[in-house]
């Protein structure tokens, strides 16, 4: 039995990247053998084991077989025989394709696909044929080229390419799709992955909503601005769909079964982007009802996230917009803590009716807010 590190931990390693989580191929055992190490088997497809003590991956040397389209049509196969070199052959990228035995520091590099190479020049280029075989490989390509600040190889790229105009790319799934582009967004420089997924053409198949493409648009500029400003992933995505209307934004979401947080977020900056952007205008009643329909009596957390996809949005668009944007913030907070400060109960029972009591807690929350803004009247 032999033990290496390979993957993506050993690349980062290389890299001078932080690494959580350690990668291990085991030659020469048996299933048996492991578990009687003391391993715990958790792979499902094939055999993988959890360590004792580190609880990292150790996952038997194998091979694969393509038998139907899409991701999942695969099978494996995992026994003593199947060499390190016959693993590495499987994978996708020459920088992922690496190994060292034990993990140790001081040991030789096994490189038998030219990933040192390419892990100086800064290039993802694929093993071998293999990896036209699965088009997740297209997404990991792509997130991979936006979190490392790598190129794709050409003939890498023509090869995506082929993978798409094949229809590969109609096979995947939409958790995985999402899962990918999810790691993606963020990343430090999350345009790359559209600009590498629009080169290969998978983009008009996965994201046709995002279609005509360019790394100078408005929802680009908007996402580079969110990624630049430290923001979390509900916000980079809001961002990159701002262009988008409702409608638009729906049908992604429930095409990719984007999860709630930032589906929502995505709509509720669409529904609300023109009184967003004309918050320096609008008078203390048009801010209270903003901050009423956008929920933000309920979900505060929210409506500042909605204010950070503007924010990215106007950093976007211009040196004049990012300027104006810092006074429509401060007014925006200002008016949902405001807001929130009024007391409806207090309200609701001065009211002389419950018919009256919504447009009481209107004229409450807009006196609130213009008294917290400085503004005449309410």
């Amino acid at each position: 039995m032999k033990i290496y590190q390979v993957g993506g931990s050993l690349r980062d390693e290389l890299l001078g990247l932080p690494v959580a989580d350690r990668d291990w191929v085991v030659v020469g055992a048996t299933p048996e053998e492991m578990v009687e190490a003391g391993f715990r088997p958790v792979g499902r497809d094939f055999p993988v084991f959890l360590h004792p003590r580190t609880h990292e991956e150790y996952a038997l040397a194998r091979t694969e077989r393509k038998t139907a389209p899409g991701y999942a049509g695969f099978v494996f196969h995992a026994a003593p025989e199947v060499t390190l070199e016959e693993d590495l052959a499987r994978r996708d990228f020459t920088v992922n394709a690496m190994a060292r035995e034990d993990g140790r520091a001081d040991a030789p590099i096994i490189d038998l696909f030219g990933g040192v190479r390419d892990l100086r020049a800064r290039v993802l280029r694929h093993v071998g044929p293999a990896f036209a075989e699965d088009p997740v490989r297209i997404l990991r390509g792509a997130r991979l080229a936006a979190r490392l600040g790598f190129a794709i190889a050409p003939e890498t790229l023509a090869l995506m390419r082929a993978m798409t105009d094949n229809g590969e790319v109609d096979a995947l799934v939409a958790e995985r799709v999402w899962q990918e582009l999810a790691r993606g967004l963020g990343a430090a420089d999350p345009v790359t992955m559209f600009a590498v997924l629009a080169d290969s053409g998978a983009l008009a198949r996965l994201l046709p909503e995002l279609c005509p493409w360019s790394a100078d648009g408005a929802a680009m500029a908007a996402l580079r601005a969110a990624a630049c400003g430290g923001h979390g992933l509900a916000v980079r995505f809001a961002a990159a769909l701002a262009p988008l209307d409702p409608a638009a934004i729906e049908a992604l979401c429930a095409r990719l079964r984007v999860p709630g947080e930032a589906r929502d977020l995505a709509l509720v900056h669409a529904r609300h982007a023109p009184a967003l952007r004309a918050a320096d205008r609008i008078d203390a009643r048009a801010l209270a009802a903003l901050v009423r329909g956008a929920d933000g009596l309920r979900q505060p957390d929210r409506f500042r996230a909605m204010v950070d996809v503007a924010g990215a949005v106007a950093a976007g668009a211009g040196d004049a917009e990012r300027s104006a944007w810092d006074g429509k913030a401060r007014r925006l907070v200002a008016a949902l803590e405001a807001a929130r400060g009024v007391d409806a109960g207090a309200v609701a029972r001065a009211a002389g009716s419950p018919q009256e009591i919504p447009e009481a807690l209107a004229r409450a929350r807009a006196a609130a807010i213009a008294q917290a803004l400085g503004m005449q009247g309410s």
